[in-house]
């Protein structure tokens, strides 16, 4: 059985401003950024311990040739992966860990 991925609210956000805002810069950007993110959680839900930890419980995964990185912690007994952040890495990074 494979996990079942929840977004925290402003990760959710971050992620829709981030596509906007590649979108706005270049035509396709933004999906481009949309399919990356996209496959980088199919691969979470598919090996979700694979991934660091980056502060525990938290692990994170960075995309390739966009500055950012998944943050999301997993919750085994309901088979669950909590989103934390779609974070960008020139942020403050104690943003990263939301509950």
């Amino acid at each position: 059985m494979s996990y079942q991925i929840v977004f925290h609210p402003d990760a959710d956000r971050e992620y829709i401003e981030a596509y906007q805002w590649y979108e706005k810069e270049k035509k396709g950007l933004g999906a481009r950024f949309e399919r990356m993110v996209g496959l980088h959680i199919q691969q979470i839900i598919d090996a979700p311990e694979n991934y660091h930890y980056s502060k525990a419980p938290y692990r994170e995964v960075a995309t390739e040739v966009f500055p950012y990185v998944i943050v999301y912690k997993i919750n085994k007994r309901k088979k669950l992966i909590f989103i934390s952040a779609i974070y960008h890495t020139k942020r403050n990074p104690k943003y990263k860990y939301r509950k």
